[in-house]
């Protein structure tokens, strides 16, 4: 686990899980083990968690407890496996979202502007759609999509029109490449910033990341016993925009639904007032907790 991101806001996470000793868990983002390990702390003998995770590199740190269960799959598909496990309802799920420093520490793998690799970007590296094949075969127009909604950068429609043109050239194969055919387009004194934005617009795209939290916070609110909780970090606004608004209206967009009587129409309850972050000596030892924000919901 030493080479995997030290857990971001550990006890305010579990805190936030109300674990009780007999109760059945769900880390959906299992990545080092971290919050599983904490988790387990606080479990009795007749306590259960199941954690997920696509990525075969965090196999290498399974936890060996009967108490533990691992689920070698994509969080979208929960509410299908805890039912497989015989594990609904459950009491808590926590979500870390994003990448693990791991994964972005892993040259070959493509997620960081650090190094030069193949554009991969893939978190499940047995998935076919790759950063390589967005830039490359992906339409103009929808490549000013991703860069505009994903990425939200302000030219994105100079920076696809820039790709799209180049690319008749000879395929844009690797970071360097991308990088290069771009280099114009960045503002000065925002290189890191700006690059960020780009990569995060197509990791976004390859691995399906803001659908695949929808389903997931979907299928949440089913499998939760009345009174679990869901605890969700984000590290981006685009993720934390659908989990504040699935909890406080349980949809992603419009207002909450009504019964016949006026009552709100919503499977879970805010248990945090607004976002919590993590603190300023928190942010010092561990740069990653600086964009982290963490809500906190109640099954009703």
């Amino acid at each position: 686990m030493s080479n995997y991101h030290k857990p971001v806001m550990l006890q305010e996470c579990i805190e936030a899980l109300d674990i009780r000793p007999d109760g059945t868990y769900v880390d959906v983002t299992f990545g080092g083990g971290g919050h599983s390990r904490e988790i387990l702390k606080h479990l009795g003998q007749g306590g259960r968690l199941l954690a997920f995770d696509q990525d075969a590199d965090a196999q290498q740190n399974l936890i060996d407890d009967d108490r533990f269960e691992f689920v070698d799959q994509n969080f979208r598909y929960l509410k299908n496996f805890c039912r497989l496990h015989d594990a609904v309802p459950v009491h808590g799920i926590l979500a870390d979202l994003g990448v693990s420093s791991y994964q972005f520490d892993q040259a070959d793998r493509g997620f960081s502007i650090r190094f030069d690799a193949e554009l991969d970007m893939r978190m499940n590296q047995a998935s076919s759609l790759t950063a390589k094949e967005v830039v490359n075969t992906y339409a103009e127009a929808d490549l000013h999509r991703i860069f505009g909604v994903y990425g939200e950068i302000q030219n994105a429609k100079s920076l696809a029109k820039t790709i799209a043109t180049a690319r008749l050239n000879g395929p844009l194969n690797t970071v360097a490449d991308l990088k290069n055919t771009i280099q114009g387009l960045i503002p000065r004194g925002k290189e890191n910033k700006y690059l960020a934005q780009v990569f995060q617009a197509l990791r976004i795209e390859v691995n399906q990341e803001l659908e695949v939290l929808k389903d997931f916070l979907a299928q949440a609110a089913d499998v939760l016993a009345p009174g679990g909780r869901l605890v969700v970090m984000s590290y981006h606004s685009l993720e934390d925009r659908l989990v504040k608004n699935f909890i406080a209206k349980g949809k992603f967009s419009g207002e909450v639904e009504k019964d016949l009587y006026g009552n709100d129409q919503k499977p879970l309850e805010a248990v945090s007032r607004g976002v919590i972050t993590a603190t300023e000596e928190e942010i010092k030892e561990n740069n990653r907790a600086r964009s982290a924000k963490l809500r906190i919901a109640v099954k009703k």
